[in-house]
């Protein structure tokens, strides 16, 4: 330890003097540090203000330690993880799906509203689940290493862990075939994807649901019958187009780098 500093130096320092040098300073705070009978210098040497306010400092900050900080109240219903954002978008896709189901059963003339809506069923839950604006947790996301393709499938699957058996449910209760309902929806998601290495996942799933729902929902009820990509003999053309799509994901991987991104 060094030797202790001259009283006169120690009081120069409680009081502020500007004229004790930097180097002197330092010297005393090291000092203080290792040195109790210092210490207790330092406060005689310290005006009575002084003192009175860091014994009122000492006092409030010992009696919030004792107390403690009040108990955080947890909400239940809190949103939290990828289903947690997403799940208004869950709630409308399962919403659609049962008023498809509905008016199929009460307008059986009507083309059905399961094969024209199962498409996009899932593309606005993955939009929310790889959006900065649904994401708190966003700017922490972006300085992860992983913050690319892979969590944007695991996100994705996720998502139509959570669709799928409406989906199925929904194709069980109207008697059409799974690849009917199932592989346009698959491709759809897997075009979202592709083309968000373009645009960003989350436009380009809003872009894909618009424009089927302006290209082949609204013409096909106008008309009053299903349209040729939607027949029965339409599934191979489908499950061709699903891996195409899935490849194009795979070599887009690098443009995919964070939610609401697109190409860096």
């Amino acid at each position: 330890m060094s030797p202790c500093p001259r009283p006169d130096l120690i009081s120069r320092y409680a009081a502020g003097d500007v004229g004790l040098d930097d180097a002197a300073g330092w010297a005393v705070e090291a000092h203080l540090e290792s040195c109790a009978s210092c210490r207790a210098l330092l406060v005689d040497a310290v005006d009575p203000p002084t003192q009175d306010l860091l014994d009122r400092v000492a006092r409030t900050v010992a009696a919030g330690i004792a107390v403690g900080p009040a108990p955080v109240r947890r909400r239940p219903w809190r949103r939290t993880g990828v289903l947690g954002r997403s799940l208004p978008w869950l709630a409308v896709a399962a919403g659609l799906m049962l008023a498809a189901v509905g008016f199929e059963k009460v307008y059986p003339d009507l083309p059905s509203l399961v094969l024209l809506v199962a498409p996009v069923a899932p593309l606005l839950p993955v939009a929310a689940a790889w959006s900065r604006r649904t994401d708190p947790a966003w700017e922490l996301l972006v300085s992860t290493p992983r913050n690319g393709l892979g969590l944007l499938l695991r996100r994705t699957l996720t998502v139509l862990a959570v669709v799928l058996p409406v989906l199925a449910a929904a194709g069980w209760g109207t008697g059409h075939s799974p690849a009917l309902w199932l592989l346009p929806c698959l491709a759809f998601t897997a075009g979202s994807l592709a083309l968000g290495a373009l645009v960003g996942v989350d436009r380009a799933a809003v872009g894909l649901a618009a424009a089927w729902a302006a290209g082949v929902i609204v013409p096909s009820i106008s008309v009053g019958h299903l349209p040729a990509v939607l027949g029965a003999g339409s599934w191979p053309g489908w499950a061709a187009v699903t891996g195409a799509l899935t490849a194009a994901v795979s070599l887009r991987a690098a443009g995919i780098r964070r939610p609401g991104g697109h190409r860096s």
